[in-house]
């Protein structure tokens, strides 16, 4: 039985549009985030981690781009900068056999808000931008990502929030086990606007508002190691699960203890965890693995947060010899009390 790889991955995140950006900001370990006045940003959040310089028609051009929301458009960038990385990646990673897989919060909030706001402001309420309707349907990213780089395989939206990533995963896996793709762009997007904050600001504590960030990652999944490629990880596999309220560390310990079990590992294998946001490094007897940076470094980025996490593990082992055949932990865990573990060796 072979091994699911990871051939190659993408990131446009509040470090810059690009892998390398991302991959310097890790190392680096400077926090992302900027300070917004009001007149910049009329939410009570004032600390943001946007992509700076996003300009949709600046990264896409004018071209198919006039109604396109800013998740969309960060989905279909990240798409382009993977299979515009290495030659084979286009040929591989599009086509009839090749699949999709997106992590989501609920789509756009903003595109959303604006339908319905208009359905209530304007002389009729069917009197709406037709263009933004697509917009407004939770799977329109993966579609336009779909449609503007010619991926004809499995196309999903999966929506989780914060784990999102984790659940579009154990979704590719199963892709690639069954046969149903050759290969799987999956990652997870969300975009920040003030649409969004007021939801978040409204839905969390307001005493405490959350650093809101952005962003998409993408991983290039293939069933097995290529001879054309090098392979970054093996994917060992994906533990989901729910957990009480009060009950999230315990929750996360017992997880990452049925992955490493699973798996046929122990914890003197981890090299490295990233831990779900908010939530002390899981650590082990005789384990003493290193703890990778996460939502304080680049903000909550909700879908993209899992995606951001398993971006920084393959990001540190490029620089880490040691780091080869050793097991990193990707934690991660929404408020609405779901959770997963994926477990890479890395390569």
């Amino acid at each position: 039985m072979t091994t699911p790889v990871i051939s190659a991955w993408s990131a446009i995140s509040p470090y810059g549009v690009g892998r390398e950006a991302f991959v310097n900001g890790v190392a680096a370990g400077t926090p992302a985030v900027t300070r917004l006045s009001p007149d910049q940003w009329p939410v009570p959040q004032r600390q943001t981690a946007r992509v700076p310089g996003f300009v949709t028609e600046e990264v896409l051009g004018r071209k198919g781009t006039r109604s396109m929301d800013r998740v969309s458009a960060l989905a279909v960038a990240a798409v382009g900068e993977l299979l515009d990385s290495a030659g084979r990646h286009r040929t591989v990673a599009t086509g009839e056999h090749a699949a999709l897989v997106l992590g989501t919060t609920a789509g756009s909030a903003r595109s959303m808000m604006e339908i319905t706001r208009d359905t209530l402001t304007r002389a009729r309420p069917y009197h709406i931008d037709t263009a933004r309707i697509p917009n407004a349907i939770m799977n329109s990213s993966a579609a336009q990502c779909a449609i503007r780089h010619d991926l004809k395989g499995p196309n999903t939206t999966v929506a989780g929030g914060r784990a999102a990533g984790l659940f579009a995963l154990r979704y590719a896996l199963r892709l690639l086990s069954s046969g149903r793709a050759r290969s799987v762009l999956c990652g997870g997007a969300e975009e920040l606007t003030p649409e969004r904050a007021w939801l978040e600001y409204h839905s969390g504590d307001p005493a405490r508002p959350a650093v809101l960030g952005e962003g998409c990652s993408l991983l290039l999944l293939e069933p097995e190691a290529p001879a054309d490629a090098p392979v970054l990880a093996e994917v060992l596999g994906v533990t989901l699960g729910v957990f009480r309220d009060g009950d999230l560390a315990h929750s996360l310990t017992r997880c990452l203890s049925r992955s490493l079990a699973q798996a046929g590992a122990t914890a003197a294998d981890l090299w490295a965890v990233s831990p779900s946001a908010g939530q002390d490094p899981v650590l082990f007897d005789g384990a003493d693995p290193l703890t990778l940076p996460g939502e304080d470094v680049w903000g909550d980025a909700g879908a993209a947060a899992a995606p951001f996490q398993i971006a920084s593990v393959l990001a540190a082992a490029e620089r880490e010899p040691a780091a080869r055949g050793r097991i990193a932990a990707v934690l991660s865990a929404d408020r609405d009390n779901v959770l997963g573990c994926a477990l890479f060796r890395l390569r």
